[in-house]
C-alpha cells in the first residue's frame, strides 16, 4: 500500500516535468540506467523556512539524461540552491495553476496595465471601473513611465470568477497597450493555518 502511494506521488511529479519541460518522462516502474534524482517533496510556503517541518518526504524520480540537463541549467539560471526548492516551486506553480481555474475559488491577483494616459477619458474609465467592483479591489499602484506612458498594478482579492471579469474589463479597455492579470491561490501555497505572535 505504501509503496502504491509512493508511486502516485512520484508519478505526479514526472507528470509536472512532462507539462513544464516538453520532454518525455519514464515511467516510476520503469527500470532505467537514466539519471536518478533524490528530492523533497513538500508544499512549504516560502518565509516559513525557519519553522519546524511537519512532514518531510523524500522520493527519487528517474529521468532521462537530456531533461535533467535541462532541467539542472533551468534551476541554475533562477537561482535555486537545489534541485529540491525547484521540484517543489514546480509542483506549487502547477497546483496553484490548477485551484485558481475554479470559478469560486478565493483568489489574490494582480492586474498590471500599460497605457497612454492622453487617450481621452481611459484614466476615468479605468477609475471607474475600479469604483464598480470596489469590493475586490484592494489597492491601486500608479507610476509615470514617460512622457506619455503609465503603468497601473491593481491588487485584487476575492473569487475568481470576479477578479477575471474586473481583469478582463481593464485589460480590454480601448487605450490599454497592454496588460497581464497574475492570479494566485493562498488556500494552496499555505494550506495549513498558522499564527501571528507579535
Amino acid at each position: 500500500m505504501e509503496a502504491m502511494r509512493r508511486n502516485k506521488k512520484l508519478n505526479f511529479v514526472l507528470s509536472v516535468f512532462h507539462v513544464l519541460l516538453g520532454l518525455t518522462v519514464l515511467s516510476v516502474t520503469e527500470i532505467t540506467s537514466n539519471a536518478y534524482v533524490a528530492c523533497c517533496a513538500t508544499l512549504k510556503p516560502k518565509g516559513f523556512d525557519e519553522a519546524p517541518m511537519a512532514r518531510l518526504s523524500r522520493i527519487g524520480v528517474s529521468l532521462d539524461s537530456e531533461l535533467l540537463d535541462r532541467f539542472d541549467k533551468f534551476i541554475a539560471e533562477k537561482g535555486y540552491d537545489n534541485r529540491s526548492e525547484a521540484f517543489r516551486d514546480l509542483i506549487r506553480d502547477r497546483l496553484v495553476g490548477t485551484a485558481v481555474v475554479a470559478s469560486t475559488a478565493r483568489v489574490v491577483a494582480t492586474v498590471t496595465l500599460i497605457y497612454d494616459h492622453h487617450t481621452r477619458l481611459l484614466p476615468e474609465k479605468l477609475a471607474d471601473l475600479q469604483h464598480e467592483h470596489h469590493e475586490v479591489v484592494i489597492s491601486t499602484l500608479h507610476a509615470h513611465l514617460d512622457h506619455d506612458t503609465c503603468l497601473e498594478v491593481v491588487l485584487l482579492r476575492g473569487k475568481s470568477r470576479d477578479v477575471q471579469q474586473l481583469a478582463d474589463k481593464l485589460i480590454s479597455t480601448k487605450g490599454v497597450r497592454h496588460g497581464r492579470l497574475v492570479m494566485s491561490s493562498p488556500d494552496t501555497v499555505s494550506p495549513h493555518p498558522h499564527s501571528h505572535r507579535g
